[in-house]
């Protein structure tokens, strides 16, 4: 497996990931020119997974890179190839890149309470739960509510 910088031939692999049965109930929907967008912000890493054989296997959206308060979130992460531990060898993967390769001093993301799954993997890779957003986000005819977790450079370098 191995992480590289979304391209824009990408794009409509992107797009079907984030708009799959599977994956459209926990995470947010960019359209396509969004995506675009992100790809040429200084502040944005927006990264595709490549499983062994190099076919894509899902991607990662991670903003902040220019935060002055050193905070760094972990937008989005959308697994296709699942059952296959994508999501924890990013996560892996993600957070040495950012503690060793970046001054951040916090690493953030947020998980639909609903996805218990992907909290449970959150949780074991080190992330402490901080509180709840009560539905804060749209969807459909409903408000969904938001679970925030974090990981300061502290706690990972204690971790490793």
């Amino acid at each position: 497996m191995c992480l590289r910088r979304t391209k824009e031939d990408d794009l409509a692999f992107v797009i079907e990931a984030e708009r799959d049965r599977h994956n459209s109930l926990y995470v947010g929907q960019w359209n396509e020119q969004e995506h675009r967008d992100a790809l040429r912000d200084p502040d944005i890493l927006h990264i595709i997974i490549e499983d062994a054989a190099g076919e894509q296997a899902g991607y990662v959206i991670v903003t902040g890179l220019t935060d002055p308060n050193l905070s760094i979130c972990i937008k989005r992460i959308v697994v296709v190839k699942k059952g296959s531990g994508y999501g924890k060898e990013t996560l892996r993967l993600l957070k040495e890149w950012l503690f060793r390769s970046t001054s951040a001093h916090r690493l953030w993301l947020d998980v639909k309470t609903h996805n218990a799954k992907a909290h449970h993997i959150y949780e074991g890779a080190g992330f402490t739960p901080e509180g709840t957003l009560r539905e804060c986000v749209k969807a459909g005819d409903r408000f969904d509510s938001l679970h925030i977790l974090s990981i300061l450079r502290t706690e990972y370098e204690a971790g490793r």
